[in-house]
Order: C-alpha cells, then structure tokens, then sequence
C-alpha cells in the first residue's frame, strides 16, 4: 500500500471524518409532548445488555423530554428519509409536531411511552440508565429494551453524515468472514 500525501486539516472539523454510524432519528415523549430529533452522534457502549452511548445539546428540545421521562426510541432511516431527516434537523419540536409536520406514523412502543416512526426501517427502545455524564457532556447512556428491525433487506441503504450538509449513503457489503475472528470483537 502506497503513503498518502496529507495537508494540515482543522481540529474542530475532523467529525467530517469520524462519525460514529448512521443518522438516526430519536422520538421522545413526556407529560402529552412529543418530538422527533436527527442525530448523528451516538455510540455501541456494550453489547449485552445493548448499552448506547448519545450526545443530545442541552438546547435541544428533545434533552427536556428524554430527561423528564428517562426513554426515547432510537429509529434507523434510511435513504428514502433523506429530505425528512434533513427538514426535522432544521425545526424545533417546541414549536411544531414534527409527525404531522413530515407524515410519519407514531406507532405505541412495547416497553416505552416513546413513540416508535414506522417509517423506518428499525426501531429500538431505549431507557435511561446511566445520567452521571449528562450535566459536564449531554452523554446519555440508554439500555436498548426492546428492538424491531425490518425483514428485509438485509443490508439497509443508510444516511451517514460528513459534515457540512453532506452525507454519504452507505454503499456496498465486502465480506472479511476468512479473516475474521469473532472472539477478538
């Protein structure tokens, strides 16, 4: 493999090229409210139990009602969302009903008051479990209760954000399986 030639890049900007995972949508509800928030920055903490690791802005709406009611759902999007998750990064819930603003379809959750987007290709419920980095980082820390995931397909055509108003859609599968060993993970 050859040396790539770098120039110097700005510091505040290198989540261009370290987003943790798709864009997701998170749905909360609390005391009759709802709302619907895109986000891009969330982390796999452990597997079992299923821990996630989100940064929610104190100044978003959504940090209110996910703290009042300790759940939110976490909804997968995929490319046929794109404008959508683009339009409800761009509004505040305080001020409008993003369902009935973009037509999704609030659906009752299993095991949270959150309400699940139909829309999207899947579904995780999540309560709050772990509040002691939420005050000095908006880190919360949701255990994933319950989880639905859409048949098919197998490998959904996600959002990825680069920064900027860029994203790339994820792309094709290469399997690794002979090199892989699924005792190093």
């Amino acid at each position: 493999m050859k040396a790539l030639k770098k120039v110097d890049f700005p510091t505040w900007n290198v989540r261009r090229f370290l987003e943790p995972g798709p864009v997701v949508l998170v749905s909360s509800a609390h005391k009759g409210r709802r709302t619907i928030m895109t986000m891009g920055w969330h982390m796999i903490m452990e597997m079992q139990p299923s821990l996630i690791g989100c940064y929610i802005w104190d100044q978003n709406y959504s940090q209110q009602l996910v703290r009042g009611s300790k759940e939110c759902v976490i909804n997968l999007p995929t490319v046929e969302l794109a404008e959508t998750v683009v339009k409800i990064g761009n509004c505040h819930g305080n001020e409008v009903d993003k369902f009935n603003e973009f037509g999704l379809t609030a659906v009752e959750g299993e095991k949270v008051g959150a309400p699940l987007i139909a829309e999207c290709y899947a579904n995780f419920e999540c309560k709050l479990i772990d509040t002691s980095l939420i005050r000095k980082y908006n880190l919360f820390v949701f255990e994933v209760v319950k989880a639905h995931v859409a048949r098919s397909p197998r490998y959904p055509e996600t959002l990825h954000y680069r920064g900027d108003g860029v994203f790339m859609i994820s792309g094709e599968n290469r399997s690794y399986r002979r090199l892989f060993r699924p005792e190093m993970l």
